[in-house]
């Protein structure tokens, strides 16, 4: 893990190096391979499931003959090698499916591997959709389909409703991820366009068994949320998707298939999502083995042991990227001169966050979310008088924010200052979305690689 920094004397290095350490320590809590490992036991030849955090009181159990595994979404792979590491030989119907990113796919022994297209979908991600939903149609009663899902499976595994396209699908998701469109507005109208999505799965494998372990994405771990919820009944319904398209204003500029079908959803001709007390959900079971609230625990943890003064400023981090930035940067001013107010201060301050904000795009620059509200916080930060030694630190936890290579941005009080010497003016390059351009310049781009898990992201602010 490297912010790049160009060489300047009056970089804050450590507290750089601890931020970037602390962000490191909240991926690790999510690390996918022991997450599983934790809640899937082989006993006497049987599998037995763990409830959530691993609580054996709430245990699965049943003697199946055969288990099918099909894992998708950006943890796929560490997800199903664990799993085929625990699974008895006689028990595991292989091969298994695994679906992720083009970046975080390799071949594993025992799994069929199909590396799609994200966030945007592809021809790739349809083939591993069509992939998984064979499997659960060639499970039966007496089987148990393990579904291993993480973050970014909604869009890995597209498969379209009749009469709807790729090509649609991926029209409608980009243009309610460029109105500004929360994870939860999206993933609604891509369930009512898909075959899998919204229980889509769970109804085709009936009547075998199913049991999801998932890895949150989603703030406040909302199971029919969750790679838009295949394994869980669904409470949004074809009036819902309408709503959301009309409210965020693209339902004009969504393709006429799209509306045609939604349309005819909302009329009772085309065949809605199963609700909540559908009678195929009574085999259908899951286990919630990582979120963003661990791994924001686990960097508080290690804030904590790294000698700093933890408070948390927000554990469900929302809304627009740049105007969360500035409440961040007012607060911390607030916090700044309390703590001068109150004399030297033989610790330093950590203000660490969870969540998932997100970007209305009005530029053509290229960035993500994280990026954004870093750059944002150096511009207001310096706006604001906030001085000292101070770093934040926003990133997401796949190791990749945005259509970049970069995860986020780690900024100090000399970001901006470093940007103009390079010819970057911070202000028009935020009001372009060209937050990587700005970054890149200063040396603040927090470049991770790709990390194998995702739960959403971290925020962290140090004052020295």
């Amino acid at each position: 893990m490297a912010s790049q920094p160009p060489s300047d004397s009056s970089r804050p290095d450590s507290l750089r190096q601890m931020a970037e350490s602390l962000f490191r320590a909240g991926i690790e809590a999510a690390d996918p391979g022991p997450a599983v490992a934790r809640v899937l036991q082989a006993r006497d030849g049987r599998l037995h499931i763990l409830g959530n955090g691993g609580d054996a009181a709430t245990s699965r159990s049943a003697p199946w003959r055969r288990v099918f595994v099909a894992a998708f979404g950006k943890a796929a792979m560490a997800m199903a090698e664990a799993a085929r590491d625990v699974l008895p030989g006689d028990l595991f119907c292989g091969p298994g499916i695994a679906v992720t990113n083009y970046e975080n796919a390799r071949e594993t022994d025992g799994f069929t591997v199909i590396a799609a297209g994200h966030p945007l979908p592809d021809a790739n991600g349809v083939k591993g959709a069509q992939a998984a939903a064979e499997m659960a149609e060639n499970a039966s009663e007496g089987d148990l389909l393990l579904a291993l899902i993480s973050g970014g499976g909604s869009a890995l595994i597209p498969y379209p409703s009749p009469g709807l396209t790729l090509e649609d699908k991926i029209a409608a998701t980009d243009l309610l991820l460029g109105s500004g469109a929360d994870i939860g507005a999206i993933n609604t109208v891509r369930k009512h366009l898909s075959q899998l999505k919204g229980g889509g799965l769970a109804r085709l494998a009936a009547p075998a068994d199913l049991h999801a372990l998932i890895l949150s994405d989603v703030l406040g771990d909302d199971l029919s949320t969750i790679a838009s919820g295949p394994t869980v009944a669904d409470a949004t319904t074809f009036a819902d998707a309408k709503g959301i398209l009309e409210a965020a204003g693209v339902w004009d500029a969504a393709p006429e298939a799209v509306r045609s079908h939604i349309e005819k959803g909302v009329a009772g001709m085309a065949e809605e999502t199963p609700k909540p007390g559908d009678p195929l959900f009574a085999a259908a079971a899951a286990t919630l083995i990582g979120s963003n609230g661990v791994s924001l625990a686990a960097l508080s943890h290690a804030a904590q042991d790294a000698g700093c003064e933890v408070q948390v400023w927000n554990e469900c981090l929302t809304g627009e990227a740049r105007e969360e930035a500035e409440k961040w940067a007012a607060a911390a001013l607030t916090a700044q001169n309390e703590r001068a107010s109150g004399g030297p201060q033989k610790m330093d301050l950590a203000l660490v966050a969870g969540g998932e904000t997100t970007v209305t795009l009005k530029g053509s620059g290229r960035g993500g979310r994280n990026q954004e509200m870093a750059l944002a916080f150096a511009i207001v930060a310096e706006k604001a008088g906030l001085s000292g030694n101070w770093v934040f630190l926003s990133g997401g936890s796949d190791g990749r924010d945005g259509p970049t290579d970069a995860a986020g941005g780690v900024v100090d009080g000399n970001s901006c200052a470093r940007m103009r010497k390079a010819g970057i003016d911070p202000q028009a390059r935020l009001a372009d979305n060209d937050s990587y351009a700005a970054l890149k310049a200063s040396g603040d781009l927090l470049v991770t690689g790709t990390t194998g898990t995702n739960v959403a992201d971290l925020q962290v602010l140090l004052l020295s």
